[in-house]
């Protein structure tokens, strides 16, 4: 794999757990790997356990579309868009931490409608969020 355009697009953490997914199916159908692909073999490996534990095995590229159209009215920026769903904020002050100046773009209600949006549209893993408390 080669990086071409490192600033071309922003991965979410779906994205990026269904392509290492991906990648590792492709590796079971029988390619032997050569001794650098064993690094990223262990590489991928180990982050596809991680995000394992995250909620963005639950989500779907249509749940990811449902969730960005209904952020517009926010005028957030994609960053920031990117932040809220791989985190899955559930309080003001975690939206505080993801949303640049958020104190002055966002009244306390639209905190209180990015939450709600956030609990209606993302898919919650309460095993998953138990895990990652832990770690």
């Amino acid at each position: 794999m080669e990086i071409q355009n490192s600033s071309a697009a922003l991965l979410s953490n779906y994205e990026v757990y269904s392509l290492l997914k991906e990648l590792q199916t492709g590796e079971k159908a029988g390619k032997k790997l050569r001794k650098q692909q064993k690094h990223l073999a262990t590489i991928s490996y180990e982050t596809i356990k991680y995000l394992e534990k995250t909620p963005c095995q639950q989500q779907s590229a249509e749940i990811i579309e449902q969730f960005r159209r209904k952020l517009r009215p926010f005028k957030l920026t994609k960053a920031e868009e990117l932040q809220l769903l791989n985190h899955r904020p559930t309080t003001a002050v975690e939206i505080q931490l993801h949303i640049e100046e958020s104190e002055e773009r966002l009244t306390e209600h639209e905190i209180d409608s990015l939450l709600n949006v956030i609990a209606t549209v993302l898919p919650s893993s309460d095993a998953a969020d138990e895990e990652m408390e832990q770690s």
